[in-house]
């Protein structure tokens, strides 16, 4: 009996309709979750997210009893867990009916196979070419439209590069290509502001709060690109990797701090808050 690892629509499948809208137009939404012992971490906070997200472009989010059902019928353990939600099926055109029904999609996979030293040693990062692009309709989501991403990526090919940092027009920190950034200017924990471009992550603000239970300011702001080499410690993260501490950028090096190994210790032992 094969093993089921993605459902459409709550039923075992390995294809989608070539009318959905997220094939056709990256039309949706979607999450990834670390799912660690069977429990997918930060559940809460990803699927009140998706439901954010779902509802700013105007798609109807499943149901948080829906979603657990599908993932209660592939059964994750220490996996990564995928949803998706489109808009559902229509013919060629940029006009979709209201009340379209959506498809979702639940799949899992095995977990990244990241070191365990990057926790402790930092991870290196470089500067993208490639700009995020400005529209705040869409700031904050995770749409399925990933191209400005999939282009950054294509910059590189050492595989000793972790990640890579986007800006945008005005050369403003915004992300990296799949992390969010965190940077320690003057004792204050800043991660950039998110409202015209770029993806919120849950990590990042799961990072936040674990630096307020430490006593650490933190700040939403820009943050441009020459302040980065008046900072004195950087981090990234995303809800697979967790909380890594840069030891490189470009030109730039730091050393990892006692700091850092505080952050991540606070962050892993929090639940959802």
């Amino acid at each position: 009996m094969s093993v089921v690892t993605k459902l459409v629509n709550g039923q075992p499948a390995e294809t989608i309709n070539l009318a959905d809208r997220g094939l056709q137009f990256g039309d949706g939404v979607f999450r990834t979750i670390k799912v660690m012992n069977g429990e997918p971490i930060w559940w809460a906070r990803h699927y009140a997210k998706l439901a954010r997200d779902c509802a700013q472009i105007g798609i109807v989010a499943p149901s948080e009893a829906t979603l657990l059902a599908d993932i209660e019928q592939l059964k994750p353990n220490n996996h990564t867990l995928k949803i998706m939600v489109t808009r559902g099926e229509t013919a060629r055109g940029y006009v979709a009916p209201a009340d379209l029904p959506p498809n979702r999609i639940v799949q899992i996979a095995p977990l990244p196979a990241y070191s365990p030293d990057l926790a402790t040693q930092g991870v290196t990062l470089r500067t993208s070419s490639t700009r995020a692009s400005w529209q705040p309709a869409l700031a904050g989501i995770k749409h399925l439209n990933r191209l400005e991403n999939i282009l950054a990526r294509r910059e590189w090919s050492d595989p000793g590069i972790f990640d890579g940092l986007m800006f945008d027009r005005d050369d403003h920190l915004i992300e990296g290509v799949m992390s969010n950034v965190l940077v320690l200017i003057d004792g204050v924990l800043c991660t950039p502001d998110l409202s015209e471009s770029g993806v919120a992550g849950v990590c990042r603000d799961m990072t936040l709060l674990a630096a307020a239970r430490l006593g650490i300011p933190t700040a939403v702001c820009q943050i441009r690109r020459e302040q980065l080499s008046t900072a004195t410690a950087l981090w990234v993260c995303n809800s697979l990797a967790g909380l890594l501490p840069v030891v490189a950028l470009d030109d730039w090096r730091w050393p990892v701090s006692a700091l850092q190994r505080d952050l991540r210790t606070t962050l892993f032992a929090m639940k959802d808050e």
